[in-house]
């Protein structure tokens, strides 16, 4: 009966947050400065523009809590995401050299780069994490904040040097105002990431309990982190070239999800999908309201809200598990 009432209970939260997103979904796409009542031809611009972009909030919600989830899994410690371990700096890195080398990159060339980039600032971050020993957990994304302003000062220095900072700041702003058909289908490949990580579910859940533990189960531990790696590069990689820096929600998501419902993997990415997809358009949906007709950056409103959330969660729990 308890076992029942428990799984009514699941239902329904679920329920409800796919109720919300949906409602969240249909205000994005109704919501922006061209007028669709007004203009006979308005229904184009629902195809054009306001699908592509209510979708790549959506895609790029549920890449980036999912990248949190899984690297909060395998580093043990609840404070590190792409953005605090510096994968995101590195998936910008890739796309200044893809520039630099091909002036005309097309879309495809610079999600490879921002892919490769990312992959190997992921390997490099977690190289340092075996090696270097860490008196408490709260160094861990310290140690990541640290790297990736290295690799963002690197960036910086190489943009300016070939008189690419406008690049730059385009790709640090994070907004999804340039949004539309034709230039988000590479986020789709999200779908297959999130796949991936759903049948990986258990070895992830157990080899967040650690190498010896993992290694015990019959887990080979090194191969789940190296595929881990390669799913949240890619996955940040996509986000990074197509949208750009999409800052603390990798860390807010799983935290509140993980609060209610516990670390395990399998079950909690439904709700964390739809959790980071909910509050990233609502994000967007103050950003194209608040100073209407123009835009405020959902980086920005991120950034400010996910600061607030990180101290907080950095002051309560430390980090620790």
């Amino acid at each position: 009966m308890k076992a029942g009432q428990s799984s009514r209970k699941i239902n329904i939260s679920l329920i409800l947050l796919i109720i919300l997103v949906l409602i969240l979904a249909t205000i994005s796409i109704l919501t922006g400065a061209y007028s669709l009542r007004d203009n006979h031809e308005g229904w184009k611009m629902i195809f054009i523009t306001r699908i592509p972009r209510t979708l790549s909030l959506m895609l790029t919600g549920a890449a980036m809590s999912m990248s949190g989830i899984v690297m909060q899994l395998i580093t043990q410690n609840k404070l590190v995401e792409p953005t605090t371990t510096g994968t995101i700096e590195w998936a910008g890195l890739g796309l200044i050299f893809a520039y630099i080398l091909v002036p005309s990159a097309s879309l495809l060339l610079r999600t490879s780069a921002a892919i490769v980039f990312s992959f190997i600032g992921s390997m490099i971050f977690f190289l340092l994490l075996r090696n270097i020993k860490l008196k408490s957990s709260l160094f861990v994304p310290v140690l990541g904040i640290m790297m990736g302003a290295v690799v963002s000062a690197l960036s910086t220095f190489v943009a300016l040097e070939f008189n690419m900072t406008q690049s730059l700041e385009v790709w640090f702003a994070g907004s999804f105002a340039p949004m539309q058909k034709g230039r988000y289908e590479y986020l789709y490949f999200i779908i297959l990431i999130t796949i991936a990580i759903y049948i990986y579910a258990d070895q992830l859940t157990l080899a967040g309990l650690g190498e010896d533990v993992a290694t015990n189960l019959g887990l080979n531990y090194k191969r789940i982190i190296l595929y881990s790696n390669v799913l949240i590069s890619i996955a940040t990689g996509l986000v990074g070239s197509v949208v750009g820096n999409v800052p603390f929600l990798g860390i807010l998501v799983p935290n509140l999800v993980s609060m209610y419902r516990g670390d395990h993997l399998r079950e909690n990415l439904p709700y964390t999908c739809l959790l980071a997809m909910a509050i990233i358009m609502v994000a967007d949906i103050i950003g194209r309201t608040i100073i209407a007709p123009f835009e405020v950056p959902v980086s920005l409103i991120l950034g400010s809200i996910g600061a607030i959330g990180f101290l907080i969660i950095l002051f309560s729990k430390g980090g620790k598990r």
